[in-house]
């Protein structure tokens, strides 16, 4: 049986005052477009319901909204100081050997050259091996494929911190 009882943090969320909504927002997603996508559909009657109007919205986001989302993302083993998003995000990476930094380093370095922005990747979950690994992988891609690999996985990131929002007591 599912419950139709709208989780504490989506009915806090549902309430905000805009401008309160639009910041808690911002920190998920840097880009405003999709903020302001998300808060033109409230109030959200369920998780799954957020989660839709959040894919919807990453989907719809021109090249320059992208970018503006990606600049909100530090680069693979170097996340903002202070910002335990980032670092939870990135946990990965924390028991990485100094040759693996370097390599990561090295390979975000090319990465930013080849396609002028940062490599984006879902990084919860995943081994710094693993990232080292996607780097590459995805550098040889054409612009326009890798455009869409980023997009997928903001769109990850987006839900996973979305449902830190929702399940917040």
């Amino acid at each position: 049986m599912t419950s139709t009882t709208t989780p504490p943090g989506l009915a806090r969320f549902n309430v905000l005052e805009e401008h309160a909504a639009h910041a808690l927002l911002l920190e998920a997603c840097a880009s405003t477009a999709w903020a302001r996508r998300l808060l033109a559909a409230r109030p959200y009657a369920t998780a799954a319901d957020l989660y839709e109007a959040s894919d919807a919205a990453t989907a719809g986001l021109t090249p320059g909204d992208l970018a503006e989302a990606m600049a909100g993302h530090p680069p693979i083993g170097r996340p903002k100081a202070g910002d335990p998003t980032s670092a939870r995000e990135q946990r990965g990476m924390a028991g990485a050997t100094e040759e693996l930094r370097a390599e990561m380093l090295e390979l975000n370095l090319a990465y930013q050259e080849r396609f002028g922005h940062v490599f984006l990747i879902c990084a919860t979950g995943r081994t710094g091996e693993q990232m080292r690994d996607a780097v590459k992988e995805r550098i040889g891609n054409a612009p326009e494929r890798e455009r869409e690999i980023v997009r997928a996985e903001l769109g990850k990131i987006n839900r996973i911190r979305l449902a830190r929002i929702v399940e917040e007591d």
